[in-house]
């Protein structure tokens, strides 16, 4: 039973396994107490008991995978080992990503922070997360009957559950939090120190859309969950539960976890990891594509809110993000009425036209024509398109946001 103890593969698995995890705890370790933390580096005694703390996880995964020992077991295992090593990640992310946003814009990144935490800390984000939660793996015990395609409907669902739930709280907050702020005077004494209205306007957008994308990416990590448990659900379905881009990305990912572990009973553990990682970087971008749109919504909420009390806000958004969506529909079915003289339909196709050019494209943030197909789909052609849209994205919302500023600096705040 203890026959691992004398394998030298298995104790160096798990020591990587160990040290992995041990490595990605360390800075939200630190942000709980930054001085303490700091003292313990410099101590001794400190570095000793940390040391043989990683000797134990080393030892207990050692423990683990000889006593597994059954390769089926231990990827599944491994799946969820790179499960919370990714959220390990997520949370190293969330704490320090508003902290280097400060040092690139000090001034607003200040705002962006406080901002930031305030969406935290707000009942309203993580009720949102929850029910999108909650949704996700509803979604996944919904009969579609689709005959043979429900893994493909509930991946696109799952997809528009994240980006919807991410754009909602963005929208809510953006018009709630800068219109009480401007309307309640706040905005008074923040400006009151050395920030000026264009720091103040982009750091509250910078600190809304950081949240949203926190919420982003922690139902993305659900999303991921479910799809791996969706074709086990449907075991009727489950040979036609495939998608070639996940695939491709383990193709990919995983022989640079093997590698990391030496040959042996540890290795399909880190090859599960792998998996987790590859699947789960092929449904980033799916999520980019949601955050794109979020992107640009939350900064067309952000511009209004200098000027619009929230309800006439939430209006106006609804109705933007609803007609993005059907613009280019309604210009595609005009033009193909061809050359007909009704008055009524030159007006519907002068508006089409007319939205459509205005108004954000938002069919090109939809994940569905690349979920939905026959033909499979290269990772790398489709990370170059949404790499493409999401610059469209940006370039959408530093428009937007130059808006919110020509509509804020005339804004009386007295």
């Amino acid at each position: 039973m203890l026959s691992w103890l004398s394998n030298p593969n298995i104790l160096l698995a798990g020591l990587v396994l160990a040290l992995a995890q041990f490595l990605a705890a360390l800075p939200w370790l630190r942000s709980m107490d930054p001085r303490g933390f700091d003292r313990g580096v410099r101590n001794a005694t400190s570095i000793g008991y940390s040391v043989g703390v990683l000797l134990l996880m080393a030892l207990g995964f050692a423990a683990f995978i000889g006593y597994k020992g059954d390769s089926a077991n231990l990827r599944l295992y491994g799946r969820i080992y790179g499960a919370v090593l990714h959220l390990q990640l997520l949370i190293d992310l969330f704490l320090y990503l508003p902290v280097g946003i400060t040092l690139v814009f000090p001034k607003a990144g200040a705002v962006a922070l406080a901002a930031y935490r305030e969406g935290w800390r707000q009942p309203m984000f993580w009720l949102l997360t929850t029910a999108g939660i909650l949704f996700t793996w509803l979604s996944v015990v919904i009969p579609y009957f689709t005959f043979g395609d429900d893994f493909k409907m509930m991946k696109q669902i799952g997809f528009d559950i994240v980006m919807l739930m991410a754009l909602l709280f963005g929208v809510l907050a953006a018009s709630i939090s800068i219109a009480e702020e401007i309307e309640g005077r706040t905005a008074i004494t923040v400006m009151s120190k050395p920030i000026n209205r264009r720091s103040f306007l982009l750091g509250k957008f910078l600190g809304i859309l950081m949240a949203c994308g926190a919420m982003s990416l922690i139902l993305g990590l659900n999303l991921n969950a479910a799809l791996l448990v969706m074709p086990e659900f449907d075991p009727i379905n489950k040979d036609r539960a495939y998608d070639q881009m996940p695939e491709q990305a383990k193709a990919e990912i995983v022989p640079t976890f093997q590698k990391c572990v030496p040959a042996g009973p540890g290795r399909p553990m880190a090859e599960g990891a792998g998996m987790w990682f590859g699947e789960s970087f092929a449904h980033t971008f799916g999520i980019m594509l949601g955050f794109g749109q979020v992107m640009i919504l939350v900064a067309i909420a952000t511009a209004f809110a200098t000027r619009l009390p929230f309800v006439v806000n939430l209006l106006i958004v609804l109705t933007i993000y609803l007609l993005g969506h059907l613009a280019p529909v309604v210009v595609r079915v005009t033009d193909a009425g061809g050359q007909a003289k009704s008055s009524g339909l030159g007006l519907v196709r002068f508006l089409g036209n007319l939205f459509d050019t205005l108004l954000p494209a938002l069919e090109f943030f939809n994940m569905g024509p690349a979920i939905i197909r026959e033909t499979p789909l290269d990772l790398w052609d489709f990370g170059l398109q949404v790499a493409t849209v999401f610059g469209y994205a940006l370039i959408y919302t530093a428009i937007a946001l130059i808006v919110g500023l020509l509509l804020f600096e005339d804004r009386d705040l007295a």
